[in-house]
């Protein structure tokens, strides 16, 4: 029981390392420049581990359908990106992607730009890449494997409570300010996080299309 935890933890690190490679490539395709993608500090995307894992779990060993093997991988990743949109702009106030000017997109969460890629991606890694990383892993000798865990799930654990901090921080800011205008608000949130240590600089960066949700307050102050 332990083993397969251990060995599942690292390959959920190595698949949203893989991630944020493929984040860095795409962005660095659009900006021209290296920007280090995610919320975490480290390079690190987990929702792209986090996808991986929810396809090797429910898809399980039966693998001899070729098509409902991507037709998962696409429900999974896109359920995955949808709530973890929908969580992170409820308890952020902000909106750190936006499909809602690409075509077929529900509720700019998601689009099929992405979730065809998703397919394509889940059932290269459920027929060729797993079945490598899984085997690379599992000849890494036992106590070599727990102390690369250990050492692991630290780091990992400590980035998320840095990194939750930060955002707190960030919704604070944002709340702190009374204006209506969304424009002016994140004009003004650019420059303090500009300001401020590499680690709210690394959210801006990182999120460059963010947006600021804010109900309007209406003219008698409810």
């Amino acid at each position: 029981m332990l083993e397969s935890i251990i060995n599942y933890f690292l390959l959920f690190i190595i698949y949203s390392f893989l991630g944020w490679i493929m984040e860095v490539i795409c962005i660095y395709g659009e900006f021209k420049k290296f920007v280090n993608r995610g919320f975490l500090i480290g390079p690190i995307c987990p929702i792209y581990g986090y996808g991986v894992l929810g396809i090797l779990f429910l898809i399980g060993k039966d693998t001899s359908d070729f098509l409902g093997v991507f037709l998962k991988s696409i429900l999974i990743c896109s359920v995955l990106e949808y709530l973890t949109s929908y969580f992170m702009e409820k308890l952020f106030k902000a909106r750190w992607w936006d499909y809602s000017k690409r075509r077929f997109n529900i509720n700019g969460r998601i689009c099929l730009e992405t979730m065809i890629p998703f397919g394509i991606l889940g059932t290269l890694i459920v027929y060729i890449v797993n079945p490598f990383f899984l085997s690379l892993v599992t000849n890494i000798p036992k106590i070599i494997r727990l102390i690369l865990a250990i050492v692991l799930f630290v780091a990992y654990l400590t980035d998320n409570i840095i990194s939750l901090v930060v955002m707190s921080k960030i919704k604070g800011e944002i709340k702190r300010h009374d204006v209506d205008s969304t424009e002016i608000l994140k004009e003004k949130l650019n420059k303090w996080l500009e300001n401020n240590t590499f680690l709210f600089r690394h959210i801006k960066a990182a999120f460059p299309k963010f947006k600021i949700l804010r109900k309007r307050k209406s003219k008698d102050g409810e």
